[in-house]
């Protein structure tokens, strides 16, 4: 049955991108949201701005914002649920740099919902609250270095304090945050390369068949001097390492634009930069995840327009490495 806002228009698409602090949530989905149109294009979603408690009240009850008990969750999944409706909701709002609760502010709903956070696929409501669930899993090692830069510089916090709160939330990581992968319709992991340039990191992706993904095989290198694929049962993996070659890179984020050729209007800037400090950087490994994200958008929202229901995650049994990626 197809999904109608209440204005005659399709109801927006859904993007979750899960993963414990600091794994690169915000990184992934900027250069997504950007190229959907920003705040014109996109309703975008913290998952933190739902937190319960203040940073001192946290401290003070013992908890940490991984436990469900100290987020409004249901909240949450009401929200989306009215976005989904197409219906503008009063968000909360969560000011990292004090870690204090801040005034609401409203959320239109737009053609896009791309929702970031911790716990967004705890529940059973919340995960069909979305159409592609996405988690990341960065290397730990690599994870406590981005989240010690980011805290220390843009939140506030000190080195002895980030490392204390790290090893207080490691109970919780395993309770609450690495159960949601189970749910995950795309899991990725950017790890370091032989090289320390932060541009040259590798992605693995483990890409489940809940979703029909663009076909890439034909240039994919089976030397595994590039970007390489296994097929598994019920998933596949996908290697990109973080020295592709730029050229071949530009031939895969080229092949997956064409599958979305009706919406090539949005190509109006480049995917794969990410910020260190003030610096601007780019990353072949990231442009071409986020343009996978960007496929699996714009493809799922032709699919309800066209009046089918993308939770019917019933895909085509396939074989072989060549049509692992199937459209």
């Amino acid at each position: 049955m197809r999904a109608w806002h209440p204005s005659g228009m399709t109801r927006p698409v859904v993007i979750g991108v899960v993963g414990d602090s600091a794994a690169g949530k915000t990184t992934l989905t900027r250069g997504v949201v950007r190229i959907l149109g920003g705040p014109d294009g996109v309703s975008y979603i913290s998952g933190d701005d739902y937190h319960r408690y203040g940073r001192t009240q946290r401290s003070e009850l013992g908890l940490t914002p991984l436990n469900p008990s100290a987020n409004h969750l249901e909240i949450l999944g009401q929200h989306l649920g009215h976005l989904r409706s197409g219906e503008q909701i009063l968000k909360p709002v969560y000011d990292h740099r004090h870690g204090t609760l801040e005034p609401p502010e409203v959320v239109r709903p737009h053609a896009f919902v791309v929702v970031e956070g911790l716990l967004n696929f705890h529940s059973e409501r919340l995960r069909k609250a979305h159409d592609i669930r996405v988690f990341l899993a960065p290397p730990e090692e690599l994870r406590r270095t981005w989240k010690m830069t980011r805290d220390c510089t843009r939140r506030g916090y000190t080195t002895h304090q980030v490392l204390h709160e790290l090893d207080r939330r490691e109970h919780d990581v395993d309770a609450f945050i690495q159960p949601q992968r189970r749910h995950a319709d795309i899991i990725v992991s950017f790890r370091p390369s032989s090289s320390d340039n932060p541009e040259r990191l590798d992605a693995h992706l483990i890409l489940r068949d809940t979703l029909r993904h663009p076909d890439l095989s034909p240039l994919l290198r089976p030397d595994g001097d590039g970007p390489t694929l296994v097929r598994h049962e019920q998933e596949s993996l996908l290697y990109i390492p973080g020295h592709t070659d730029p050229d071949l890179a530009a031939e895969l984020e080229e092949a997956v634009w064409k599958r979305m050729q009706y919406v090539s209007h949005l190509r109006t800037q480049r995917l794969g930069e990410f910020t260190i400090g003030t610096e601007l950087h780019r990353s072949e490994s990231l442009a071409l995840v986020q343009a996978l994200l960007l496929y699996h958008l714009v493809s799922t929202r032709s699919t309800i327009s066209a009046g089918i229901d993308p939770h019917d995650r019933q895909v085509p049994n396939v074989t072989g490495a060549d049509s692992a990626l199937h459209a």
